[in-house]
């Protein structure tokens, strides 16, 4: 059975930056759960981050796939580098799919970790640029496709093609 990764928050995990999640009530994703196929992963936690943390945000540019050139770093808005917890969550978010010969995830979009379509710039205005964060960049690098929250119906479509 083909599993897919998906974004904590997205199935109600209070993991967030700001101690919340982003629950998505859809019908595919009631399906795989029932089916046994989600693994959660939350990078951010994952990566020694507390539940609330300050925001943070990619500063550099070309988004995840910049700080995995070392070019771009994670921030907070004070300043503070979380770079390394970035790396750390994402690292480990590869290491589960892998060990579950995953092909296919599911992240909340806009994040700097999970940001498939869009993260945010890195000057805290929400202002945004059309990069991945940064466990959606390596994601991609090790070719899972990647899938935002909005395109759930696109990843059961995919996940139907590979089974």
């Amino acid at each position: 059975m083909e599993r897919v990764l998906v974004s904590a928050c997205l199935l109600g995990a209070k993991v967030r930056y700001h101690g919340g999640d982003a629950r998505v009530e859809h019908p595919v994703l009631r399906r795989w759960r029932d089916e046994g196929r989600i693994v959660a992963v939350c990078p951010e936690r994952d990566g020694g981050l507390p539940t609330p943390r300050p925001p943070a945000e990619i500063v550099g540019g070309a988004g995840g796939h910049g700080v995995w050139k070392r070019i771009a770093l994670v921030q907070t808005r004070d300043g503070g580098d979380v770079t390394a917890n970035f790396v750390h969550g994402a690292e480990a978010a590869l290491a589960a799919a892998r060990d579950a010969h995953i092909r296919v995830a599911v992240l909340k979009d806009g994040s700097p970790s999970c940001g498939t379509t869009f993260s945010y710039d890195g000057t805290f205005t929400g202002a945004r640029v059309g990069v991945p964060g940064v466990t959606a960049a390596l994601l991609q690098q090790h070719g899972i496709r990647v899938f935002s929250d909005n395109e759930i119906d696109a990843a059961d479509a995919l996940l139907r093609q590979l089974t």
